[in-house]
């Protein structure tokens, strides 16, 4: 193996890490500033349905079919052969399915949303039907149009600028928190005005740097005459083992809150979205060393260079001894840091707070491995035991919560509970290939 590319290969992880850091905690100051004005703006019961609402939007994602994660990889494989015609071949290829997609969802899902009984499905009389009707259709409008555009984050991704993707959430994040707070100083409570400027700082962020990064390269324009049939094939095969485990992903990390405001109230969600977000910082720093490796492991792993995954896979282990410190440092300090950032009125319940820092140990050490697998296709792991958590998930949490006597907190257990199959199967898999076994 070439240690120039190797040395090369480490020099960018290093390069887009150091980028990412400085525009990830700009992110995390944003989104964590926009909170409070609104809960403020919103009031606890609004807020909590607008928790719960976008938990549901993001199932969006799950419609590209792994399309996404299949063209990241796709890309990687294309220019480790210095191919840039085939890599601007998938990207048309995926920008052609994925906006197909997006239109053909958009109008269906309007149709749609005038049947679904919208309070009772938020389990709210606070909100007339017809105006939560509206709150759905604006976020569901500008998301699946962004869903479309948000192809870039993938483009990035499978040209190892992890960096350019955290500046796309920096830049979101930023212009969702100047627009909420001139709603909050200049409006009346008004939940479809949030709807609207949060949709619209998501999708004027990924325009902006979509027309940015193709002005500066051209040869990876997606153009509909370069969609390819046989790349649909390519990328859709490895996609679908993508969807079924981008379906775990859904069922586990954002039905939580569709289950607390259906088995409890949608005031509720609120200390869990707070907790949860406090308990973020820590997910979130960690996805920042991750996510350049993505690509970095598909890149090493296609030139064989097996010894620079062992190496890397070894640092990330160190890291996660800090993130164990980190998060047992955060459990005791939750209360006074959400007393001073959010009121201290504001109750929240021991118990909820260890079991999420359970949760963060759990989904980080299982990222360590999920990333080095995704990156080398080798899914057979992740599909066998992402179907079993897809079906265990929901019926444990329900258990837990009404034959227990869980709290809230019983939800997230059974969604730690979810995940611990992939956290001994994942972690096996991966030293099994590093052995060449």
């Amino acid at each position: 193996m070439n240690s120039t590319i190797s040395k090369d290969r480490t020099k960018n992880y290093f390069k887009q890490l150091k980028v990412s850091f400085l525009f990830k905690v700009l992110a995390i100051g944003a989104s964590f500033l926009i909170i409070p004005i609104m809960i403020k703006f919103l009031g606890n019961e609004q807020y909590g349905i607008w928790s719960t609402l976008l938990s549901i939007i993001s199932w969006i994602v799950l419609f590209d079919i792994g399309i996404g994660n299949s063209l990241r990889n796709k890309i990687s494989e294309a220019l480790v052969k210095n191919d840039k015609k085939k890599a601007r071949d998938y990207i048309s290829t995926a920008y052609v399915l994925i906006g197909l997609i997006s239109v053909i969802l958009l109008i269906s899902f309007l149709i749609a949303s005038g049947f679904i009984p919208w309070q009772r499905f938020f389990n709210t009389s606070i909100l007339s039907n017809d105006e939560l009707e509206s709150v759905v259709n604006i976020t569901a409008s500008f998301l699946f149009i962004n869903f479309w555009l948000s192809l870039i984050n993938q483009v990035f991704n499978g040209m190892q600028k992890t960096s350019f993707v955290v500046f796309n959430q920096f830049l979101s994040n930023t212009l969702a928190l100047i627009f909420t707070y001139v709603l909050y100083l200049y409006f009346e409570t008004s939940l479809w005005k949030l709807a609207f400027v949060y949709g619209f700082s998501l999708l004027l962020s990924s325009l902006l740097l979509s027309l940015w990064f193709y002005r500066k390269n051209q040869e990876f324009i997606p153009q509909v005459k370069c969609y390819t049939h046989k790349y649909t094939k390519s990328i859709t095969s490895l996609g679908f083992k993508f969807f079924i485990i981008q379906i775990a992903v859904v069922v586990i990390f954002t039905t939580d809150k569709i289950l607390i405001t259906q088995l409890f109230a949608p005031e509720y969600v609120t200390s869990y979205d707070v907790v949860f977000k406090l308990f973020s910082v820590i997910t979130i720093t960690h996805s920042l060393f991750m996510m350049p490796l993505w690509s970095a492991y598909s890149d090493a792993y296609h030139r064989e260079d097996l010894t620079w995954i062992k190496r890397t896979i070894k640092n990330q282990l160190k890291i996660y001894l800090l993130i164990v410190l980190s998060t047992i440092g955060l459990i005791f300090l939750a209360k006074p840091v959400i007393s001073i950032w959010i009121g201290k009125d504001f109750v929240i319940d021991n118990t909820l707070i260890t079991v999420m820092g359970l949760f963060v140990l759990v989904s980080t050490w299982n990222n360590i491995y999920a990333y080095f697998l995704n990156a080398a296709n080798k899914l057979d792991i992740q599909i066998k035991t992402s179907i079993i958590a897809i079906f265990v998930n929901i019926p444990l949490s329900i258990v837990l919560v009404k034959y227990l006597d869980f709290g809230v907190y019983g939800i997230v257990i059974g969604t730690i509970l979810s995940l611990l199959l992939f956290a001994v199967f994942g972690s096996l898999q991966t030293y099994r290939i590093l052995k060449g076994k």
